[in-house]
């Protein structure tokens, strides 16, 4: 989706001006892949606008692979600012918009089927019954093709209310591989004291939970892992989850350990938190050797 983003800090009726951002965490993600050189193929809709070109202009221009399907719907929007320093408002327009019309007619079979990781958040489902199908479509082709399916939670209360998302974020992460959520999320569809524990015991093999400055916990492979957050000068939070998704995934591709992969995820995190914007904040490799003084295992 196309984002405004109001420059400065205060009431949206004092805003100095605006800057037209892309974001979404799907994209996110694809562009934070990308950026550690892995191969990414973002799927959806858009509008035939400005903003649908600009999006997909956008994820090429990251190294993306953009498969967009044309509809007549407009791109999506979002009008984010910041109320006050550690306060971030936003305010979506999808109802109706060009992505929350993909249907599961819309997925490709091959490209699924030939995928590394099909990864999906719960934002999507969130947005109308065609585009919550076609997740579970995606889903379920991948699961058939022997794909690992990952899954972050992404529970937007913007979007619906919790009685609507548990059932249907529960589902989703029954079907997954690997699957991220923050412990408000996981709160959403369960009842634990243990998140991680009880997100695993519905399935997934791999489960990470994100806490932002505490670090995370992840169970993979039966093993527990603890890994600490970095210190860092936050400026943006906005887009670390995502980037620390995309910095998992883009070292399971490249078939590295768990432990390496999860220090990978926090520097990407850390480092999105140190530039505004959604994606503009993916590191690449040389960013996250710099950030950890050249030792991104340590």
């Amino acid at each position: 989706m196309g984002i405004f983003v109001a420059e400065g800090i205060g009431p949206l009726e004092r805003a100095r001006g605006f800057t037209l951002a892309v974001g979404g965490a799907e994209s996110n993600v694809a562009v934070g892949v990308a950026r550690l050189g892995g191969d990414a193929t973002w799927l959806g809709r858009l509008g035939p606008d400005s903003t649908g070109s600009l999006i997909a202009g956008r994820l090429r221009s990251c190294g993306v692979r953009v498969i967009a399907v044309p509809d007549e719907a407009p791109t999506g929007l979002m009008l984010r600012y910041r109320r006050s320093a550690q306060f971030i408002h936003a305010d979506y327009h999808r109802a109706g918009s060009a992505g929350s019309r993909l249907t599961p007619a819309d997925l490709p079979p091959a490209e699924l089927e030939s995928a590394g990781i099909v990864h999906v958040t719960g934002i999507t489902p969130a947005l109308g019954d065609s585009a919550r199908a076609a997740v579970f479509a995606a889903v379920e082709a991948a699961r058939a093709a022997g794909v690992p399916v990952s899954v972050d939670v992404n529970y937007r209360s913007k979007l619906w209310s919790r009685f609507d998302a548990a059932p249907v974020l529960r589902d989703l992460v029954a079907r997954a591989d690997i699957v991220f959520a923050g412990p408000d999320e996981a709160a959403v569809f369960l009842d634990a004291a243990d998140p991680v524990g009880a997100l695993a015991g519905l399935g997934p093999a791999e489960v990470i939970v994100k806490d932002g400055a505490r670090g995370c916990v992840a169970a993979i492979g039966g093993e527990r892992l603890t890994v600490p957050a970095l210190p860092v000068t936050a400026i943006d939070p906005v887009g670390a989850g995502d980037a620390f998704v995309a910095g998992y995934l883009a070292e399971r591709l490249a078939g590295a350990p768990p432990a390496q992969r999860l220090r990978t995820a926090i520097a990407a995190g850390a480092f999105a938190v140190t530039v505004p914007g959604d994606c503009e904040g993916a590191p690449t490799r040389a960013d996250l050797a710099a950030l950890t003084g050249g030792d991104i295992n340590r």
